[in-house]
């Protein structure tokens, strides 16, 4: 399974109860299918940014109820995902590995670079709309430099 069904699969672990420990997590995940190592455990931990509390691994807080304290930043996740993009007048179409286009759109909406309005994101497809033709150009350039 891949790491984005993984992180989705710790996420909803870690959500759903108190998970005091990386063994209890671990089990948690295999039950849900996933088979994992200590290793790859500890690098999901720190890359979805969960902290240890007396209650058990978290979220950190936010100060608002968005997604964004689950995500990896959008720098990451643009080089790992996307592999081309295009503009069509003020729309900049961003294509991603199967499966990848909505974690990339949300990062990108969570961003708040001044050339994005809005994303939407598909299976492996994102229209990212911009203010105008020329932030197109700029945010094309800008994902471009990530992904060499």
């Amino acid at each position: 399974m891949s790491k984005l069904s993984r992180h989705a699969a710790i996420r909803d672990a870690i959500t759903s109860h108190p998970v005091q420990n990386q063994d209890e997590l671990r089990r948690l995940l295999f039950k849900r299918g996933h088979r994992v190592t200590q290793a790859t455990l500890s690098r999901d931990i720190h890359e979805l940014g969960l902290v240890k509390t007396g209650e058990g691994y978290q979220f950190p807080s936010s100060e608002d109820d968005s997604n964004a304290a689950w995500l990896p930043s959008v720098e990451r996740l643009i080089r790992e995902f996307v592999y081309d993009v295009k503009i069509a007048q003020n729309t900049v179409v961003v294509k991603t590995s199967a499966g990848s286009a909505q974690p990339v759109a949300a990062a990108l909406d969570a961003e708040g670079w001044p050339e994005v309005v809005g994303t939407v994101g598909g299976d492996d497809t994102i229209f990212v709309v911009t203010p105008s033709n020329k932030d197109a150009e700029k945010l094309q350039s800008r994902i471009k430099e990530l992904i060499a």
